[in-house]
């Protein structure tokens, strides 16, 4: 199948969407992609519901506008490479809220008007049926890892740092497959840049290379219970919100931020099953030298962006949802015990055709 896979992370960046055909299984052609920066004011008003417990008028608005810019990056990707027919479009939608402890996760999006509004079936809603059956909802890119990585050797790891950073662990068997939140990804730096130096990002890390790691705070932060915890786990993208370096300057913060999302990668490694021999990084977070270089010091073996590999590490995630899409369309699992602790492999997703006239 043709399928786009559209993407906003918790970065709150904008949409990533890619054009992969595959059956969704061992078929894996990827295709053209394009990022859409969200408008600065949607942005705002997209922070401003993060978090939220209960349906308001602003909500609904947001999820509306939500839709729309998702149909027009669709409509893009098609306009500019010159795309045919496509049979499908997966749709992550924006998580607002994430608490699977608490039966609840919650994804901002209206599959059915972005069916209409493309006249594509979409496939959305992707996380719900793991959490009500007792999964942690996230992560659920592992099985597009492990599809991605079938003829190299293992074990390897792929970390992706997105707002929030999670790894997958992908052993010699079919069944061999560990993944979970790892901690913060780029959110708190992002949100640190925007509070102290009035930018979005850190770019490539340059302010963060330019400043002093307080090891105290980054003690502190590796105190946290999350760390204790044994995986299957996942994180809400504010979880880790009250770690604010606020006695800090703009690049020691910056610093210091990037120092905890590479400490609790390095963590990471006392729940995996065999230590992997090669990590492969996807993400925004490939981007920023003071991630990789910490990554790279602290794994001690090779650390190597996806791109490596001839793939798209900004498109990556986009990819994968249309590859779920398909999964889904065909009612095979999405996630698995050792990915989401979910008690039994589990498929998702709901799927809306445009109107029919």
């Amino acid at each position: 199948m043709r399928v786009i896979g559209l993407m906003s992370g918790t970065s709150l960046d904008g949409i990533d969407a890619a054009l992969i055909e595959t059956d969704g299984v061992d078929l894996v052609r990827t295709g053209p992609s394009l990022t859409q920066p969200y408008p600065a004011d949607f942005r705002e008003a997209l922070r401003g519901i993060l978090g939220a417990m209960e349906p308001s008028d602003a909500i609904h608005a947001v999820e509306r506008r939500l839709t729309e810019l998702h149909a027009e990056a669709v409509m893009e990707l098609r306009r500019r490479h010159g795309l045919g027919e496509i049979d499908l479009i997966g749709f992550h939608g924006h998580t607002i809220l994430h608490r699977p402890h608490e039966g609840r996760t919650w994804q901002i999006g209206d599959g059915a008007l972005l069916a209409r509004l493309t006249g594509v079936p979409v496939v959305s809603d992707f996380r719900t049926a793991d959490v009500a059956a007792g999964g942690e909802g996230a992560p659920l890119v592992p099985v597009y890892h492990r599809a991605l990585v079938a003829l190299l050797p293992k074990p390897l790891a792929i970390l992706n740092i997105g707002g929030v950073a999670n790894v997958t662990w992908i052993g010699e068997g079919k069944d061999d497959l560990v993944a979970f939140d790892t901690g913060p990804g780029n959110a708190p730096i992002d949100d640190w840049m925007r509070a102290k130096a009035g930018v979005g990002y850190d770019d490539g890390g340059k302010t963060a290379l330019g400043g002093r790691i307080d090891q105290d705070f980054v003690a502190r932060f590796l105190d946290h219970a999350f760390f204790a915890r044994r995986p299957p786990k996942s994180l809400d993208r504010d979880d880790f919100a009250q770690f604010r370096p606020d006695h800090l300057n703009a690049a020691d913060g910056a610093a210091t931020l990037a120092a905890c999302t590479v400490a609790s990668a390095l963590a990471s490694r006392r729940h995996l099953p065999a230590a992997p021999g090669r990590w492969l990084i996807t993400g925004g977070g490939r981007h920023n030298r003071a991630l990789m270089n910490g990554l790279a010091a602290g794994f001690n073996v090779p650390v190597e962006p996806v791109d490596v590999m001839g793939w798209d590490g900004d498109a990556l995630e986009a990819q994968a949802f249309g590859y779920l899409a398909v999964r889904s369309m065909n009612g095979l699992p999405l996630s698995f015990p050792g990915t989401t602790k979910v008690p039994k492999p589990q498929t998702g997703g709901r799927l809306d055709r445009p109107p029919v006239f």
